[in-house]
């Protein structure tokens, strides 16, 4: 049953965040990375041992990062570096290339963890680690410490 839960929360939560308008950057990539980031704490929940193992929500969780990865470069066009009180760095326009390739990592990473297909919690420790590695080193460099 809890297993349940956790799927539909994630599912509730993703289906919150992906209606947002294209003339508004800075809100897409915002509910986007709402998305990640309740996709992350599904996953590190199970890692931790906080919410048991279920296949169904680890793929779940690796499929949210890797649409939310998907396109996510676009979300940032000339104009957007300020207003709607973004946390975007400044370093993205100024190293554009190198964000570029942050975010198809970050792409590629997902998908290799999807098509591991983990149906064992030592599995998806692999997969989500690889993935959400990701997450620490762009925010690093391309996120405005709060």
């Amino acid at each position: 049953m809890k297993n349940v839960i956790i799927g539909g929360a994630v599912m509730a939560m993703l289906s919150a965040g992906t209606v947002f308008a294209a003339d508004d950057p800075i809100a897409a990539r915002k509910a986007l990375m709402q998305n990640v980031g309740a996709a992350a704490k599904a996953g590190g929940a199970m890692m931790k041992g906080e919410a048991p193992f279920n296949a169904v929500t680890a793929e779940l969780v690796l499929r949210t990062m890797n649409t939310a990865a998907i396109g996510f470069g676009e979300l940032f066009p000339q104009g957007s570096e300020s207003g709607g009180k973004t946390t975007s760095a400044p370093s993205i326009w100024e190293d554009r290339v190198g964000f570029d390739k942050a975010v198809a990592k970050f792409q590629a990473d997902t998908a290799a963890g999807i098509a591991s297909k983990p149906a064992s919690l030592d599995a998806f420790k692999v997969a989500f680690g690889g993935a959400a590695s990701n997450c620490g080193s762009c925010h690093k460099a391309y996120r405005v410490k709060k």
